[in-house]
């Protein structure tokens, strides 16, 4: 069954996300911040990351960084979910280490289908 970290700071996006992810049975964890979520990748393994950009404490970029330096999460992919929607940030989050890209707000279908191809069975 395929292990969800879901990092995202506001809550009605977060309880969306974990809902979609249950829905596809996929067993989700949720981090509020980039910090938090280094530290659930501490203790846990997960097939995939969903990483907000702009949050408290610890930006997603960074916290992406700090995480794929871990030899364990080299190849785990790392999914960027944004409001940066604008021409060039998909390309820009993808060169900083990202290896996919959702645009807020997400529309659950097309999130549904992406993530079927990150589903281990």
């Amino acid at each position: 069954m395929t292990k969800v970290l879901v990092v995202e700071d506001i809550p009605l996006n977060m309880e969306l996300i974990l809902d979609i992810c249950m829905a596809m049975n996929f067993i989700a964890d949720g981090a509020s911040n980039g910090e938090e979520a280094v530290k659930m990748t501490q203790r846990e393994q997960y097939d995939l990351i969903i990483m907000d950009i702009e949050m408290p404490i610890m930006d997603g970029i960074t916290a992406t960084k700090i995480i794929k330096k871990n030899p364990a999460y080299a190849n785990i992919p790392v999914v960027v979910l944004t409001a940066y929607a604008m021409k060039g940030d998909r390309e820009r989050f993808l060169s900083q280490g990202c290896d996919d890209y959702i645009a807020k707000p997400i529309d659950v279908p097309s999130f549904m289908k992406k993530m079927e191809k990150y589903r281990k069975e």
